[in-house]
Order: C-alpha cells, then sequence, then structure tokens
C-alpha cells in the first residue's frame, strides 16, 4: 500500500515515532525523535524526493518519511 500523497499547506500527525529526526535545514543534522511527540500536529512545509516530507512542529522543522505520519482530515473522519 502506498502512503497517501501529502500537499505544502496540508495538516499532518505523526502516528509512529521515527527512528530519529532530520532537521530540515540546508546541512540537515539528525536529532533524537523525542522532539516530536506521537499524535502531534504539523504543517507540510515541502515535498522532498524519496518520499520525504519537511514538516514544521512546535519544536522545530524536520524531514520526515511519509510512512510515520497520517492527514488530519483522514484521521478525524
Amino acid at each position: 500500500m502506498t502512503p497517501p500523497a501529502f500537499n505544502v499547506g496540508d495538516r499532518i500527525r505523526l502516528h509512529t515515532r521515527p527512528p530519529y529526526l532530520k532537521s530540515a535545514e540546508p546541512m540537515p543534522m539528525l536529532r533524537p525523535p523525542d522532539l516530536v511527540d506521537i499524535g502531534e500536529e504539523g504543517t507540510v512545509l515541502s515535498r522532498k524526493p524519496g518520499g520525504y516530507l519537511g514538516v514544521r512542529f512546535t519544536r522545530g522543522s524536520f524531514l520526515i518519511d511519509a510512512q510515520y505520519i497520517e492527514s488530519v482530515e483522514a484521521a478525524e473522519q
């Protein structure tokens, strides 16, 4: 099953914590996964190759693999 397509500006929710986070900066750095809580909502800032999305959360912007997130609208239905 392929993950749903997300667009810039979509509201998303983290449903599974990835093993690490990668900052969405010009020179990305690996960050601990506990900076974003499961269930935390964010906004898609950009789409990247390989199914990654730049997402802004409360504690920063990170590159998140689409398999770890879900659409807020789809989750509420």
